[in-house]
């Protein structure tokens, strides 16, 4: 288990709100998630990022738009491709610092001596369209706090 993951099944104990947890490792675990979720379909869905969920995005954008079931995504980039919503750093950030690391090192800086950062901005990013093929009307107290709308 991942520490985001640990850190949201923490924050829905807080809440009251149970999780289902249908983590995948293979390309093949996506068709059992959707399985699952088709038998007993979900409020809403977060999806934990990682190498395996980004090459498989689109599954899970199209499943989500499909079965109109409202997902969070933890960067930007997945609102622009279809998301209904982010909450994270923005992916120019995080871009951006990778880059100020590459040039250290290729100044010669030993990247074991480079201190780990963390980013300290995040931006809540909403996708309007999303919402309303969805069906979904975002409060205009969440729309105010949203850094973009699109």
């Amino acid at each position: 288990m991942t520490l985001r993951y640990r850190e949201i099944e923490r924050a829905a104990q807080a809440l009251g709100v149970s999780i289902q947890p249908l983590g995948v490792r293979e390309p093949d675990d996506f068709e059992r998630a959707f399985s699952a979720m088709n038998r007993e379909q979900p409020d809403a869905m977060i999806m934990v990022t990682d190498v395996l969920t980004i090459l498989n995005r689109r599954r899970v954008l199209d499943y989500a738009e499909s079965h109109r079931i409202p997902a969070m995504y933890e960067f930007d980039s997945l609102v622009r491709e279809g998301g209904l919503m982010s909450y994270g750093p923005s992916d120019d950030y995080l871009f951006g610092r990778a880059a100020v690391y590459v040039d250290k090192i290729l100044k010669g800086a030993e990247p074991s001596e480079l201190p780990a950062e963390e980013p300290t901005v995040y931006h809540l990013v909403i996708n309007s369209r999303t919402a309303k093929t969805l069906g979904f009307n975002i409060p205009q107290s969440l729309l105010v706090r949203a850094e973009l709308v699109q």
